[in-house]
């Protein structure tokens, strides 16, 4: 039984684990046959880890000119996928029917999508704020900063 310093009844204490490592211990906790995930192109570099954000495919044309500079996008059929930076989703209540990915791992995809856009320089991500206030726009949802507090 463990008191709530982390020690248990021997008095030997266990490490303390935040919130944020236990979220990233559950997010890598995947079978890797199951993964398939966003290749960088040659040349660039990752510095913060990659994310992505996928939407279905319609809205894809609707967001690009919406953002003041765009990072790798990538797409196929069903989904266009943009490369932001890790934890991209903190705080953020992207909205429906966009689909947030840590790792740029995209579940259930048969193939890899095709790189459509890719920035010059060697870093890939598209800044997330712009890009969540673009998919906001375009699907009609109000930025959860912006929303009423209920009492």
């Amino acid at each position: 039984m463990r008191t709530s310093t982390g020690a248990d009844s021997t008095g030997r204490t266990a490490p303390v684990v935040g919130l944020d490592t236990l979220v990233r211990l559950r997010r890598c906790q995947r079978p890797p046959e199951a993964l398939r995930r966003l290749v960088l192109p040659e040349g660039m570099t990752a510095p913060m880890g990659c994310d992505a954000v996928g939407v279905p495919a319609e809205l894809g044309p609707e967001v690009l000119p919406r953002l003041p500079r765009v990072g790798c996008v990538y797409a196929d059929r069903a989904h266009w996928w943009w490369l932001v930076p890790s934890d991209s989703d903190y705080a953020l209540e992207w909205p429906a029917p966009v689909r947030y990915t840590t790792g740029a791992v995209l579940p259930d995809t048969p193939a890899a999508p095709d790189l459509i856009h890719k920035p010059t320089g060697t870093i890939p991500y598209t800044p997330p704020i712009p890009l969540y206030l673009a998919l906001c726009r375009v699907t009609g949802t109000t930025p959860t900063w912006s929303r009423p507090i209920s009492a």
